[in-house]
This record gives C-alpha cells, sequence and structure tokens, in this order.
C-alpha cells in the first residue's frame, strides 16, 4: 500500500536565510553616516577670525569684572554709612540722656559741698553713695569731668566768670571752679565755669609806694 501523503518541503532554510539578509541591512543603515537634520550640532563651525573673537570674550569678561567690582565698592560704601549712621544716633541719643542728667549731678555737688550741720551724718553718707553709683554709670557711657583746678586756663573747655587776683597763683591759672564740666567721649558736653587768676597790679602798687 502507497502512501499517497506527499512530504512537504522545509521552510526553515529560507526563513534563516531571509533573516540574515534583514540583519545584514540593518547593520548597514547603522554604520551609513546620517545627514545633517538642520540642528547644527554636526555641522558646527569655528568663527573665521578666531583672535577677535576671543578678544572680544576677553573684553566682556572684563567688563563684567570691573562693574562686579564698582557694586562691591558700592555696596561697601553703603555699609559704612548706614554704621556710621547708627553710631552717630546712639551718641546724639546718649549725650542728650547724659545731659539732661547733669543738673542732677549739680545738685549733688551742691548739696554735699555745703552741708548743713543739722541734718544728721547718715543723711549724708547716703547721699554720697547715691551720687558714686550714678556717677559710675554715666562713667561707664563715657563721662569724665573738665580738670580744673591749678590747670592754666584753656578756652577750649573753661568758661570765666570772673578774675581775682590770688596770692601765689599764676597768671591765667584756674583757682576756683564754679560749676563743674563734662567731657563725653572726650567730646566736650558742657564747659567748666571757673575764676581765674590775675597778675597783680603792679603799677597801681608803685603808685601807692610812692604817695607814701
Amino acid at each position: 500500500m502507497k502512501n499517497n501523503k506527499q512530504a512537504k518541503p522545509s521552510t526553515r532554510p529560507v526563513a534563516t536565510e531571509e533573516l540574515a539578509k534583514t540583519e545584514q541591512v540593518e547593520s548597514q543603515e547603522a554604520v551609513a553616516p546620517k545627514p545633517d537634520d538642520g540642528s547644527g550640532v554636526a555641522t558646527a563651525e569655528l568663527p573665521a577670525d578666531l583672535a577677535q573673537a576671543y578678544q572680544k570674550l576677553l573684553a566682556e569678561k572684563q567688563e563684567l569684572y570691573d562693574r562686579l567690582l564698582r557694586k562691591q565698592a558700592e555696596f561697601e560704601n553703603f555699609r559704612k554709612r548706614i554704621q556710621r549712621e547708627r553710631e552717630d544716633f546712639t551718641a546724639h541719643a546718649t549725650a542728650e540722656l547724659i545731659r539732661s542728667l547733669l543738673p542732677v549731678l549739680d545738685g549733688f555737688d551742691r548739696a554735699l559741698k555745703h552741708r548743713d550741720a543739722r541734718v544728721p551724718g547718715q543723711f549724708y553718707q547716703g547721699m554720697e553713695l547715691i551720687y558714686r553709683e550714678l556717677f559710675e554709670v554715666l562713667s561707664r557711657a563715657g563721662l569724665t569731668p573738665v580738670e580744673t583746678a591749678g590747670k592754666p586756663f584753656d578756652p577750649h573747655v573753661h568758661q570765666a566768670v570772673e578774675t581775682v587776683e590770688v596770692p601765689g597763683a599764676r597768671d591765667q591759672d584756674v583757682v576756683e571752679e564754679v560749676q563743674r564740666g563734662y567731657k563725653l567721649k572726650q567730646r566736650l558736653l558742657r564747659p567748666a565755669t571757673v575764676k581765674v587768676a590775675k597778675a597783680p597790679n603792679e603799677k597801681a602798687e608803685g603808685i601807692e609806694g610812692l604817695s607814701d
């Protein structure tokens, strides 16, 4: 009995051949150079005059650097001006406060110089303690008294109200302090009111001697 069924031809070799051709085409497409897409990346060109372009970039860089330095200098000047204005305002406020307290110090000075014998000594001791504490607080803020006794008269810090003849005193020396003066951090807050010595009138004395 014959087998009427005919054997079907195998398609495996054909499929393998077509697959090999496909891989060959893809590899050729991958190796082939791609045309420029118009982005300019593949066809970038250097400037025609490279040295001129370099000098232009350097000039722009220097201009930006100079501008930065100017801005930094302006900011530093602004910071210093604000700091100076703040210090001036603080100093002015402190000076005004201390100046308003000077009459209180004057009152303590007068009370301690002219003591009443009828007042108990404990009262003046307490007053001295308060005065010292107040003056210490003001001293920490920069308050210092103007030197007067025995010092030559200085119109910058002294205000003369009277000239007197004092034996043994040099001419134009301060012989008495009427009201104390004060400085605030080397800046005159109030001049000292003083009496100043004057030389004796020798001419008048000579005339009186002749008349005798």
